[in-house]
């Protein structure tokens, strides 16, 4: 809302009843719950409003909006939707990953060999979801470094959510009262050494492949390039979009 200045709210609130200003720190915050107001900001003027709101934590953690979550909306942003739909998350691809059939198996067998006793659904399912995710974005079938990698993103999760005084009152950023600079430090370094071993490995073997199955590190590096660049003049999905290292990995973060 910082486009925003006090005269402009202020006729906004003349124009549209139902508007209702709040100012936290630097920050300007808008409330409205007015029907008509709404619709000018979520509809009529959607691309001006789209953007979506990131902390100090989502700036840092997703190497500064290279992901497609928080990217600005315009150029790259579309792009990297396409991608997604038409690449990465497709039906048709998604139908074709062997891990998925793979863990689905395993669960319906661990439920058929306990016929009988007690099962934990719920832990059957997550792990069921934590294998599917981890095979399908890594390729790997072993559990080794499943924990780190599980821990790595409940720790994003925390920072991703933390209340940080920095986001609204800019000076303490240097200061850092609560000590999440580092903590951001460390994750996002987590993150690098983990990842990044995982992309060289794949593109070691990128020649290797051939027909086997390929993951999301695998579809993404076909589109991996030292410098991204966006070419919008073409249709083509491998030409318009080149993605760097930081790219692939605000993605898989995704």
């Amino acid at each position: 809302m910082d486009q925003l200045t006090h005269r402009g709210l202020a006729n906004l609130a003349k124009q549209y009843g139902g508007i209702f200003h709040l100012r936290m720190g630097f920050l300007h915050m808008v409330a409205i719950s007015d029907a008509v107001a709404a619709r000018q900001v979520l509809q009529v003027q959607d691309n001006i409003f789209s953007n979506r709101p990131a902390t100090l934590a989502i700036k840092y953690l997703t190497y500064d909006r290279a992901d497609m979550a928080f990217a600005h909306y315009g150029p790259f942003w579309r792009q990297m939707r396409k991608l997604c739909v038409m690449k990465l998350f497709s039906r048709k691809h998604a139908e074709s990953w062997q891990s998925v059939r793979d863990e689905v198996d395993y669960a319906v067998r661990t439920v058929s060999d306990n016929i009988g006793n007690p099962v934990n659904i719920g832990e059957l399912v997550f792990n069921l979801t934590k294998n599917i995710i981890y095979r399908a974005a890594f390729g790997s079938s072993s559990r080794e470094g499943q924990d780190e990698f599980i821990g790595i993103l409940q720790e994003f999760s925390k920072l991703f959510g933390a209340f940080n005084i920095s986001d609204f009152v800019p000076c303490f950023g240097a200061i850092d009262p609560q000590g999440l600079n580092a903590r951001l430090v460390k994750a996002r370094k987590a993150l690098d050494c983990f990842i990044d071993k995982i992309i060289d490995e794949h593109m070691q073997k990128k020649k290797d492949v051939g027909d086997e199955e390929t993951d999301m590190v695998d579809e993404l590096l076909a589109f991996y390039s030292e410098e991204a660049k966006l070419n919008n003049e073409s249709d083509d999905l491998q030409n318009s979009i080149k993605l760097t290292k930081d790219n692939i990995k605000a993605i898989i973060m995704n």
